[in-house]
């Protein structure tokens, strides 16, 4: 469905320039940006990411993953098409790199912003997450979402890559309760080679929201050869560390998919040693992905098991009133 777009600015001979995601596309009349959804019509820009989905599933908050809002909860998850990342290794790829006309030929579903929060109080979800692909690139479908669950006392979740400008954040932050962010690597070499992108627009959308006070939680995937050395876990722990000790970092276990599959998966040993380092700087929360008994939250402070999973599901439960409930320990994130 076309809407029109937010965050631009007309140049002469009907070009545009977008300052949603920091690409910053300069779009020429009748093309679209590098997220192939917004698309230059006579000097306007308009967005076919609206009113559409590709994906809708209600998922436990844990697959998101976030770990530190409403343990055990459910959050109805939705997606549009496209992406403004070309990431060599992305596990949706199947709806992510869809580009331009070629959307109009999937199977979408007519969801309404309103009829999004409607379903979610209908599967009793205490939250939306607007995930699976890249929700910045759905920007005005997910702000008006956003504020229409605010309304509902629904939370709002971004599972995202941050590649957002702080002119976007600024019109997102009065709706948005958390952002699980993926620091892919800490080389700008590698965002080029394998996101066509940069890492220092993503440094900056960590700082910026946690300023803004949105939950963030960080993921990383561990990619063999790629982002594994020793040096470059440091950097990403320690910058981290410069932030918020108490910034989970989840790391993710990386298996072969889309444009590599060359690539081993990565070894347990690997994540462990990540953890580890995350430990050595002081992280109170560092979680594995994809890996068998390892979701449990342990207290920073008395190391008793504050939530217990198995996968997905929730086993024990705790945290009291944002508190360890064995020590008293103020426990960071979104438990109310």
């Amino acid at each position: 469905m076309n809407h029109p777009a937010l965050l631009f600015t007309q140049k002469d001979d009907h070009t545009v320039e977008c300052h949603l995601c920091a690409h910053r596309c300069v779009i020429k009349d009748q093309n679209y940006g590098i997220c192939g959804v917004r698309q230059n019509q006579n000097g306007q820009l308009i967005t076919h990411a609206y009113g559409e989905v590709i994906a809708a599933h209600v998922d436990p908050i844990e697959k998101k993953p976030f770990y530190h809002v409403l343990p055990g909860s459910r959050s109805f998850s939705i997606a549009t098409y496209g992406c403004n990342f070309r990431c060599d290794f992305c596990q949706n790829w199947q709806i992510s790199q869809i580009r331009g006309e070629a959307m109009q030929q999937g199977h979408l579903r007519a969801l309404s912003p309103d009829d999004i929060v409607q379903e979610a109080l209908t599967h009793k979800c205490q939250s939306i997450a607007y995930t699976y692909t890249e929700p910045t690139i759905f920007f005005e479908y997910a702000l008006e979402t956003a504020k229409l669950a605010q309304q509902k006392n629904l939370l709002n979740l971004f599972v995202t890559n941050g590649y957002i400008t702080t002119e976007a954040i600024e019109l997102l932050a009065p709706y948005l309760d958390a952002a699980n962010i993926d620091l892919k690597s800490f080389s700008d070499t590698f965002y080029q080679q394998n996101c066509k992108a940069h890492l220092q627009p993503v440094l900056e959308t960590i700082q910026t929201m946690h300023h803004q006070g949105i939950w963030i939680e960080i993921t990383t995937l561990i990619i063999p050869g790629l982002n594994d050395s020793e040096q470059e876990l440091h950097d990403i722990a320690a910058f981290i560390k410069s932030i918020d000790t108490d910034i989970p970092w989840h790391i993710s276990r990386f298996h072969p998919d889309y444009q590599q599959t060359s690539l081993a998966p990565t070894p347990i040993e690997t994540l462990q040693k990540a953890k580890e380092i995350g430990q050595s700087h002081d992280l109170s929360y560092v979680y594995l992905g994809n890996v068998a008994n390892e979701p449990n939250m342990l207290c920073p402070h008395c190391d008793k098991i504050l939530v217990q999973r198995t996968g997905f599901s929730l086993g024990k439960n705790n945290i009291r009133e944002g508190k360890c409930k064995f020590c008293g320990h103020t426990i960071a994130g979104l438990f109310s």
